[in-house]
């Protein structure tokens, strides 16, 4: 009897495993939506901040109340992807963190494949880290500018400010340097393969 390639390679039925969407729908409207906001959250500030474009525009109070709304409504989308448990498992990987991870960012060549990695790069992870404290320290810094919650003093609303728009400044260049990396890297939400959590990512 002639012996099938299955037969000859028992392994190949169980380590062959057709594509699969890296990230689910749920998660794909989520991030579409956060970043809808944050690039609108960015447009409008960039259109207050330099005068030029301010000029051009006009209506800064339009523009100020399109900001603040954006703003406001920019962890709405990541509160409710939390409904999704593919959504959820991934933000426990993010927060995951291993020796594996501090030598995947010190490693010059990271992208070599000789340190392993699991779903989320430590590039990732910092991001993911990075991108939901800027919004958290917008958040309490607009809400300072706007006096809200409570009338604060000139001296802090100034420095609320000071933070808020260095804050917002970091936050736009890592949107620049994560659309960067996207381009030249992939999208990563095309049907692939990616490999198993190992736990130690």
């Amino acid at each position: 009897m002639t012996s099938t390639p299955m037969s000859d390679h028992p392994m190949d039925a169980t380590t062959t495993r057709s594509p699969e969407r890296r990230f689910s729908t749920a998660e794909v409207v989520v991030h579409s939506a956060f970043a809808l906001l944050i690039g609108i959250g960015i447009v409008t500030a960039a259109i207050m901040w330099f005068d030029t474009l301010a000029i051009a525009v006009g209506r800064r109070d339009t523009v100020r109340t399109v900001h603040v709304a954006a703003g406001l409504l920019a962890p709405l989308p990541l509160a409710l992807g939390l409904l999704s448990a593919r959504f959820r498992a991934d933000v426990t990987r993010l927060e995951r963190w291993s020796s594996s991870d501090v030598a995947w960012l010190r490693a010059r060549d990271r992208r070599s494949g000789r340190i392993p990695v699991a779903r989320f790069n430590a590039g990732q992870k910092l991001n993911a880290a990075l991108t939901v404290g800027a919004i958290v320290v917008l958040l309490g810094t607009g809400t300072v500018m706007g006096g809200w919650l409570w009338s604060a003093p000139t001296s802090t609303r100034t420095d609320a400010t000071w933070v808020h728009d260095w804050t917002a400044f970091a936050l736009t260049l890592a949107v620049v340097g994560h659309i960067a990396f996207a381009v030249r890297y992939g999208r990563g939400d095309a049907s692939t393969a990616y490999p198993a959590d190992t736990g130690t990512g």
